[in-house]
C-alpha cells in the first residue's frame, strides 16, 4: 500500500428526496439515502460525497468564506457535481434565466416561481458542474452524483416544495448572485474543475498506471473494480493520501485535491 494512504468509510444520509437503491455505488438501502459522505479517521481538507435523489431537492445557495465567517462559521460553500448516473430527462439548475432584484427574489422565493425563474440544465451520466458560493441552485430527481465541496455544510434555503422544513431567506437574499450562470465544464475527461479551492479530474484506468504523487489527494472509483494501492477497489471506494498511489484494471476514477 502506499505509504499515508487511508481507505475512506462512507456514512449514511437519510433524505426526504433521496433514494433506497444506492447500487453499484453501496448497497441498497430500506431507507431513503439521500448522501454519503466518505470520511476518514481526521478532518479532511474537502468534503467528498455521493448524492442519489429520487425528488427535487430544495433551491437553495451557500455562502462564500468571507460572509461565513462573518457569521461565525469555518469556511463557505463552493462545490461540483459529477453526473455519475441519471435517468431520462434529469436536470439540475444553477442562476436565473434572467437578472433579478433582490425584490423579486424574495417575492420569487415566498410565492414559489422561483423554480421557473431558475436556468435548467439537462444533467447526464459525466457531466460535470461547477458551482461557485453564492450561485443559487437545485437538484432534480433520477440523479446520482458525485460532489467535491469545501469542508463546509452551511446551506440557505430559499424554496422547499412546501415540506415544512426550515427557510433561510435572510441569509439566503444577502449571498445569492442575481445573475444567469452557466455552470456547465467543457472537459468530459482529464482536468474537469480548478478552482481556489479544489482541482479535480476524471481519470480513466485501462490497465495500470501510477497516479502523480500530491498532498492530501483523494482517490474515488466511480466506476468499474480493480485495485488501488494493492487493494480491491470498485465503485463507491474512496481513498485519501499523501503520495503517488498505482492502479489498475478498469476503472474511472475522480481525483480531487485541495
Amino acid at each position: 500500500m502506499a505509504r499515508g494512504l487511508q481507505r475512506l468509510q462512507p456514512k449514511f444520509f437519510e433524505k426526504v428526496w433521496g433514494s433506497a437503491k444506492l447500487q453499484p455505488l453501496f448497497s441498497d438501502s430500506a431507507k431513503k439515502i439521500g448522501e454519503v459522505w466518505l470520511e476518514g479517521s481526521d478532518t479532511l481538507p474537502l468534503l467528498v460525497k455521493f448524492i442519489f435523489t429520487t425528488e427535487s431537492l430544495s433551491v437553495q445557495v451557500h455562502p462564500d468564506d468571507d460572509y461565513a465567517a462573518r457569521h461565525h462559521h469555518s469556511k463557505g460553500k463552493t462545490e461540483m457535481w459529477h453526473v455519475v448516473a441519471a435517468k431520462p430527462g434529469a436536470q439540475i439548475a444553477a442562476g436565473f434565466v434572467k437578472t433579478l432584484t433582490q425584490k423579486q427574489l424574495r417575492e420569487a422565493a415566498e410565492s414559489g416561481s422561483i423554480e421557473q425563474l431558475l436556468q435548467w440544465y439537462p444533467a447526464s451520466p459525466g457531466d460535470t458542474f461547477f458551482l461557485p458560493a453564492g450561485t443559487v441552485h437545485a437538484i432534480g430527481g433520477g440523479l446520482v452524483m458525485c460532489e467535491i465541496q469545501e469542508q463546509s455544510d452551511i446551506t440557505y434555503r430559499l424554496y422547499d416544495y412546501g415540506r415544512g422544513r426550515e427557510l433561510h431567506l435572510e441569509h439566503g437574499l444577502e449571498v445569492s448572485h442575481l445573475e444567469p450562470y452557466d455552470p456547465r465544464a467543457e472537459a468530459t475527461e482529464g482536468l474537469l474543475v480548478a478552482c481556489d479551492f479544489f482541482t479535480t479530474s476524471l481519470v480513466k484506468v485501462r490497465g495500470s498506471m501510477e497516479l502523480p504523487g500530491r498532498t492530501g489527494q483523494f482517490v474515488v472509483v466511480i466506476r468499474g473494480r480493480g485495485r488501488v494501492a494493492g487493494e480491491l477497489a470498485g465503485a463507491g471506494d474512496a481513498w485519501f493520501g499523501e503520495s503517488g498511489v498505482e492502479v489498475d484494471g478498469d476503472l474511472d476514477l475522480i481525483i480531487t485535491h485541495p
